[in-house]
């Protein structure tokens, strides 16, 4: 059959994301790949000095999702199928483009692990995530922000002559439009993926890239790439070199045989090819490859421990087969950025399909053996030579402009264009996108002014690129503007400056909390946590004042402050006032599982122990636990020296 392209709808149970948390991300970025500088001197100095080039601060002026559950119904997804007579690749346009499934029809099998549910967790760098098949990371160290979001999509001629589906967004964090071309030619084997990124601006921006590859994990399932050496990184924050395939006495290129989730980011030799393959214990399985400028190559495990199988159960089913990530990156490791120059790009080509080698020498002990066996094996199926080919033939079809729209995603990319005035062949950003969210930064890029609102409501988000801090700094000076000027400034690192926009908006503002609330991070970020205190319940205090309704944006308001002051309450020593604002909160807000975990922390000051014991007893599960958080471990340990069940437990590194 010729190679067709087609909408879909995926029916999967699905936990519905919640709306978007309505308070700017003003403080630091919770992200667990960090290093100090003591650690970045001992690495190489390239290496080092890419881990050191501006990593991100904050996920602004991108929004937080948090509002998830852990409750699923069916859900029907939309979704494109691009089919030929080998392949069947099942993308999410919605959800970021992530390819569901990769269908081999010759031999029945599925080449990725396709997760049978859809359920968010706090993994990507604003929260919400979800795991399973081949997702884009862009932006900043972590799961992209767009893990949730939709992408544009259209088709697209393909370079043979058929179709291939293009999905386009403009990346927030970094203000840089991507775009990822679907290619499955005639009877191929391999799906082929286009990748560009553009800086369209007159200074350098930092690039990320990793394309994370869900693959299913066995007993005997190995991962192989072209190395003798990895990068391990483990949730300790270190990152030391280690021999392939043995440390510490275990194969790590089993991804069962680990204790904790590690990543191994693999030290490939210049000139070898790039690749990474995930065989099982027959000796099938998935291979990546791609043209030179995608270097990168990792393998990320869960590990056999109660921490990562727990993990596992969480993000998906409890029975379903688990899963490690294989990964392929711009840089050698997921710590790096690389610069991209004012006016350039960065494009290539990656390519995804079935590989079959021999099951004896893929786990044999000869590790040269083993890699060798994979490599030929890759060749035979699909030689380097047309991977570049394809690559050659695909980068003159980059510029073409979409047909058919297949899905719409955000009107940020207009608003940024129309601003810019950029021309980005092939990826157009039109003002038909434009929405509600995007309304008042056109009025203030076309008249000069931030318009207040007209009814009581939580504040939009903000921008805050330099070019849209100028234009907040010559509008006039009413409360809204000067809210989201401060934000801009904060996120500039212009802290006092940030603070005194945000007290002048205060003297004249209708609505206060949002205000205060800034002010409130902010004098936590100066460590002045009885002046944080006062303003978090001030600030609560206003908003329950202000709330005209039950609805979804004044609910999420709600929940969001009275969170954040909760805690910054109890780290004041003020459990009278934690009680005043729980007791304030809508009962659906204080049954969710982050708040029973509050009202254990709030129980505990109150010296009611055992009160605070049956709130585990009870159970309760916080849907939006972050990645590598241990305060179920730190409160439990706080109540009894007994052994955390495991039910609570979502340790990602050895007890110290």
């Amino acid at each position: 059959m010729a190679t067709t392209v087609r909408r879909a709808v995926l029916n999967l149970p699905a936990a519905p994301l919640g709306p978007e948390n309505p308070l700017p991300a003003l403080r630091p970025l919770d992200e667990m790949h960090v290093l100090g500088e003591r650690d970045r001197a001992a690495l190489p100095h390239d290496m080092a000095r890419q881990i050191g080039y501006r990593p991100l601060t904050a996920v602004l002026p991108v929004r937080v999702l948090d509002g998830y559950g852990r409750e699923r119904t069916p859900a029907g997804l939309d979704a494109i199928v691009i089919e030929n007579d080998r392949l069947r690749a099942t993308v999410l346009p919605g959800l970021g483009g992530r390819i569901h499934s990769l269908h081999h029809k010759p031999t029945g099998r599925e080449l990725l692990y396709r997760n049978p549910v859809l359920q968010p967790a706090d993994f990507a760098l604003n929260g919400a995530w979800f795991s399973g098949g081949i997702e884009w990371n862009i932006g900043a160290t972590g799961h992209t922000t767009l893990s949730c979001a939709p992408l544009h999509a259209a088709r697209v001629p393909a370079p043979d002559g058929g179709e291939m589906v293009r999905l386009w967004e403009w990346e927030r964090l970094r203000d840089l439009p991507f775009q990822v071309d679907l290619w499955l030619p005639e009877e191929s084997d391999f799906l082929h993926v286009g990748v560009r990124i553009r800086n369209p601006h007159e200074h350098t921006a930092p690039v990320y890239w990793w394309s994370n590859i869900a693959v299913p994990e066995g007993e005997r399932t190995r991962v192989l790439a072209p190395a003798d050496e990895a990068w391990h990184f483990g949730y300790e924050r270190t990152l030391t070199r280690v021999p392939v395939p043995v440390s510490g006495s275990v194969d790590r290129t089993y991804p069962l045989h680990g204790d904790f989730p590690a990543d191994y980011f693999y030290e490939v030799p210049d000139g070898a090819r790039r690749w990474i393959a995930s065989l099982d214990e027959d000796g099938r399985g998935l291979v990546q490859t791609s043209t030179d400028l995608l270097r990168g190559r990792k393998l990320f495990l869960w590990g056999s421990g109660a921490g990562g199988r727990r993990w596992q159960e969480w993000l998906t089913e409890p029975g379903t087969v688990g899963y490690a990530e294989i990964q392929a990156g711009l840089a050698r490791t997921q710590l790096e950025h690389v610069p991209l120059e004012p006016g350039a790009e960065f494009s290539w080509l990656e390519s995804y399909g079935p590989l079959s080698a021999d099951p004896l020498t893929v786990h044999g002990e000869d590790w040269a053996a083993a890699r060798a066996e994979t490599e030929q094996r890759l060749a035979e199926a699909l030689p380097r030579t047309e991977v570049e080919a394809a690559y050659a033939a695909w980068r003159p079809c980059a510029d073409t402009e979409p047909g058919e729209p297949l899905a719409t995603g955000s009107g940020w990319g207009a608003l940024e264009v129309r601003r810019g005035k950029y021309e980005l062949p092939g990826t157009p950003f039109a003002d038909s996108t434009l929405g509600e969210q995007q309304r008042p930064w056109l009025e203030l890029l076309d008249q000069g002014t931030f318009p207040e609102p007209c009814l009581a409501a939580p504040p939009g988000p903000s921008l805050v690129s330099p070019h849209w801090r100028d234009m907040l700094e010559t509008a006039s000076a009413e409360p809204l503007t000067e809210y989201h000027l401060g934000v801009a400034q904060w996120h500039a690192g212009d802290r006092a400056q940030a603070v005194r926009s945000w007290e002048r908006g205060l003297v004249l503002a209708p609505s206060r909390w949002p205000l205060l609330r800034c002010l409130a991070v902010a004098a936590e970020e100066g460590r002045q946590r009885d002046r944080a205190a006062d303003l978090y319940a001030e600030a609560f205090e206003d908003l329950c004042g202000e709330r005209r309704d039950d609805g979804e944006a004044w609910t999420a308001a709600t929940a969001a402050l009275g969170r954040e002051a909760m805690e910054a309450l109890l780290t004041a020593g003020r459990p009278a006032a934690v009680r005043a604002v729980w007791d304030a909160l809508p009962p659906a807000v204080r049954q969710r599982g982050r708040f029973r975990l509050l009202e254990a922390r709030l129980l505990i000051a109150e010296g009611d122990r055992a009160a605070a014991r049956a709130v585990f007893d009870e159970g309760f599960e916080v849907a939006d636990l972050r990645e590598g958080t241990e305060i179920l471990d730190e409160v439990w340990a706080r109540l009894t020296d007994e052994p955390l069940p495991d039910r609570y437990n979502y340790r990602m590194r050895p007890r110290s």
